[in-house]
């Protein structure tokens, strides 16, 4: 379960990236944080007064709380700054590859979670692909070489890792069920956001130009793109880490760049011969996970 979960998230992201893109300039980085934060959390605190859970350990939500703040909060700010210094295909490449690394040696370090050298193999084939598909995809523009972009890639790969790590020591010991994991997740990632847009005096809304046709499809994609890519996708991804290897998660996560082939495909684009070899490759990586992932239960 697991394994699916974590595929559905990947699945999750790659459709809510097509639909962000409608959004146009509309949103700055951290505006388009805020408000995916905010639209998620007031969707999950619904679905919590309905199912009202119970048990909640003080010890659970503080770690969480942290998780959220340094994955979601600290991580996601570097990796938008390393989007804006280096561009997408560079940024994707270092936070995708070194995230399940770096989540593979906390989870060791902190959590004593090893992962087999059968499963170490499926990792390595899964993030190879991936780097070879976005190489493959990269846009034929240049950015100058910036030694501080690939930095914050690195920054939000380490936060991600930890936050990773975290959130699996807290749900494999089923001390929290994922809706609630999610929401303090989310909320931990709003309470570094929200001071950060009025240190930085950031704009917190939206320029929308609502006249136009464009315009007014602006806050449908953006809603719809959030319940998809923040509200389902960490869902989906604390009920994934619950089941299933910090590391092997991270990796399987890493195959949204994948999907969105997929999600173009389906829109009529036609992939190269290359996408789809590596992408075969990739698929590989992912059955040897499946296959030789032991039960953590």
């Amino acid at each position: 379960m697991g394994v699916f979960a974590a595929l559905g998230t990947a699945l999750c992201w790659a459709i809510a990236a097509r639909l962000f893109r409608r959004t146009g300039n509309a949103f700055s980085p951290l505006t388009m944080n805020f408000w995916k934060g905010l639209i998620s959390i007031a969707i999950l605190a619904v679905v919590l007064v309905v199912v009202q859970p119970t048990g909640l350990s003080t010890h659970a939500v503080l770690w969480l709380l942290l998780s959220g703040l340094i994955g979601i909060g600290i991580g996601d700010t570097c990796f938008f700054k390393a989007l804006q210094s280096i561009g997408d295909s560079q940024a994707v490449l270092v936070a995708e590859t070194l995230a399940p690394l770096f989540t593979a040696l906390f989870a060791m370090a902190f959590i004593g979670e090893w992962i087999t050298w059968q499963q170490w193999v499926g990792v390595a084939v899964v993030l190879f692909s991936v780097d070879m598909v976005i190489k493959v995809r990269k846009r034929s523009t240049t950015h100058v070489f910036a030694t501080s972009g690939y930095l914050y890639g690195v920054g939000a790969a380490l936060c991600q890792a930890v936050g990773a790590v975290v959130s699996r020591d807290i749900l494999s010991a089923g001390e929290i069920d994922a809706a609630s994991a999610a929401f303090l997740r989310l909320v931990g990632g709003m309470a570094f956001v929200v001071p950060f847009i009025a240190l930085t005096k950031t704009r917190y809304m939206p320029v929308i130009n609502y006249e136009s046709d464009s315009g007014k499809r602006v806050w449908p994609a953006f809603v719809l793109a959030t319940l998809l890519g923040t509200t389902a996708a960490i869902y989906l991804q604390m009920f994934a880490f619950a089941y299933a290897k910090a590391a092997v998660v991270q990796t399987l996560i890493a195959t949204s760049a994948l999907m969105s082939l997929g999600v173009a495909w389906v829109l009529g684009e036609r992939a190269t011969k290359a996408t789809i070899v590596w992408s075969a490759v990739a698929l590989v990586g992912v059955a040897i996970l499946v296959s030789f992932g032991s039960p953590t239960h």
